[in-house]
């Protein structure tokens, strides 16, 4: 299928786009910055299947920029893998909160997936479509801890956007789930955590490949093995 993944310039994008193309997928990895060394050497192994497209989430325009050029090459899409994120004020209690921190985190991590699906779901036709955004455990209501706020709270939103989603475009057989990826070895994560991306980006295209039998879902929320996570 052709995938159509942000954020994939390193980190956990970067593992999902390589795992995606060893199982023979095709894969535009929309990046802010296509001079990348990590994606030119998939490109150097993988050649024409791998795309690096100029993407910010953040830009509407050119969101839309992509989405245009792709339609006019009649490209079709059989999955939306909406990955860059970002997390900022880390450890800054409330009372020192910068609210532009906050305005950022949603730029990115909420309005950026929602600018994707607005101007890519139209080439999302290709059978048994997936959309999948990548959420976080700090997006849970039920396991809220007092930090993070910019970062918890537009996951927190993106799940709303999932699950209404879900209820969208359910008819036309479109898998969409927020997917908690687990703490993992990345920028974002840290030295200290117990997950090799490598094996999220397995179990995230497993399901994107529906390898995985969901039960049925009260909430479209899980993580990168399947298992539903707590609202």
């Amino acid at each position: 299928m052709n995938i159509l993944l942000t954020g994939a310039s390193r980190g956990l994008g970067l593992a999902i786009a390589a795992e995606a193309l060893e199982r023979r997928h095709n894969v535009i990895a929309g990046v802010r910055d296509v001079s990348g060394d990590k994606l030119a050497t998939l490109r150097a192994t993988y050649g024409d299947r791998l795309t690096i497209a100029e993407l910010d989430v953040a830009s509407e325009e050119s969101i839309a920029g992509l989405a245009s050029a792709l339609k006019r090459e009649g490209r079709t899409l059989g999955a939306i893998v909406n990955n860059a994120a970002i997390l900022n004020a880390r450890n800054t209690q409330i009372e020192e909160l910068d609210m532009n921190d906050v305005v950022q985190a949603f730029e990115v991590n909420l309005y950026g997936p929602m600018r994707v699906v607005k101007h890519f779901l139209p080439l999302l036709t290709e059978p048994n479509g997936a959309l999948l955004n990548i959420s976080s455990e700090a997006g849970s209501i039920t396991n809220a801890y007092p930090g993070d706020y910019p970062y918890s709270i537009s996951k927190t939103a993106l799940n709303m956007f999932s699950q209404q989603l879900h209820r969208y475009v359910n008819k036309r057989q479109i898998q969409v789930l927020s997917i908690h990826p687990g703490w993992m070895k990345t920028d974002m994560g840290g030295e200290n955590a117990p997950t090799d991306p490598h094996a999220s980006a397995r179990g995230i295209v497993d399901l994107l490949e529906r390898r995985i039998d969901l039960e049925e879902l009260r909430f479209q929320f899980v993580d990168y093995s399947g298992k539903e996570m707590p609202i």
